[in-house]
């Protein structure tokens, strides 16, 4: 199957309106055998073809498709120059970054976007629903030196460049939960995933893997509260909001270079989901209940309780709260 032709008859079908399987073959200089392939090759990534007899083929509320570039108008001349690069079907963004670096590329700047993500992950060993031109699965690479490090806090500041790219579109109420994810009112708008190869205390790149819910409204296989742009009233193009993301994603990580998280700390608060509030801490060996105080210099959740003041990073924490909130 030709991925141009898929591709080019994704861009027909976009507008929602039916097409006869004659014109489709006309735009496409193909018969209408080779049409129909191609049909059953868009709904083979999951997108639901509405056919009615007499008047052809249309995708009911037809597609924001991404668009390189659409994307890449919108970029300034930026150090590093991102290389965007779209794809159609990909078990996972993040996993297709980390082999390009395990190929030994340099993997600084690179971008990987899908229409739809099959295999996608999320902490914790959950999977990140994305079905076919509902989401924004996205990965950037970006590589860094001293070692893990000078890697702490480095999700909370992804988080604040996600919280600022939504803001710059008009998105308001968008909140952070410690590590990773991005919420409104509770529910999950957006998460984030770090995957790291290198020196541990030397150079090392770093795949910053983010999934964004756009325009999905259902669905079903979701097992936590969740919410989308579209749920909120927003409709944006998801070529606009990678853009933004790219462009707050490259201010936010010359800072952190530069400064680390600690510049940032107060700032990253300010957004805190779980701020002073009643907290279960759940450990692999042990559950903690306390008052939330944010997170120290280096991005570690602060936890009050039994009297003292702890800091905790990483690994297999979650945090849950344990009344309704103030």
């Amino acid at each position: 199957m030709s991925l141009t032709s898929l591709n080019q008859l994704l861009h027909l079908l976009a507008d929602g309106q039916f097409h006869s399987g004659t014109a489709l073959g006309q735009h496409l200089s193909m018969t209408r055998a080779a049409v129909w392939k191609q049909l059953k090759g868009v709904e083979a990534l999951g997108v639901n073809l509405h056919r009615v007899r007499g008047r052809g083929y249309r995708i009911s509320g037809g597609l924001d498709l991404l668009d390189v570039e659409a994307i890449q108008r919108q970029l300034p001349i930026l150090d590093p120059s991102f290389n965007v690069q779209l794809h159609m079907s990909l078990p996972s963004t993040n996993q297709t970054l980390m082999q390009h670096q395990h190929q030994q590329r340099s993997i600084h700047g690179d971008v990987v976007l899908a229409e739809v993500q099959t295999s996608g992950r999320g902490r914790l060993g959950r999977q990140w629903q994305s079905p076919f031109g509902k989401n924004i699965a996205l990965s950037l690479g970006w590589h860094f030196y001293g070692g893990a490090i000078a890697l702490e806090g480095l999700s909370l500041v992804v988080g604040l460049a996600l919280t600022h790219a939504l803001a710059d579109m008009g998105v308001k109420q968008v909140q952070l939960k410690w590590p990773n994810d991005v919420v409104v009112d509770g529910k999950k708008l957006a998460g984030i995933l770090l995957e790291m190869r290198g020196d541990a205390a030397g150079p090392c790149h770093v795949v910053i893997g983010i999934g964004l819910n756009v325009h999905l409204m259902h669905d079903d296989a979701i097992d936590q509260p969740w919410v989308s742009l579209a749920q909120l009233g927003y409709q944006l193009s998801r070529n606009d909001v990678v853009a933004q993301i790219l462009l707050r994603l490259n201010e936010y990580l010359h800072e952190f270079v530069q400064h680390g998280f600690g510049a940032m700390r107060d700032e990253w608060q300010q957004y805190h989901y779980y701020q002073d509030q009643k907290v279960q801490l759940l450990l692999p060996t042990k559950c903690i209940e306390g008052i939330c105080r944010g997170v120290n210099q280096v991005g570690a959740l602060i936890i009050e309780h039994s009297g003292m003041i702890e800091a905790y990073s990483g690994g297999e924490i979650s945090l849950r709260p344990i009344e309704e909130r103030q």
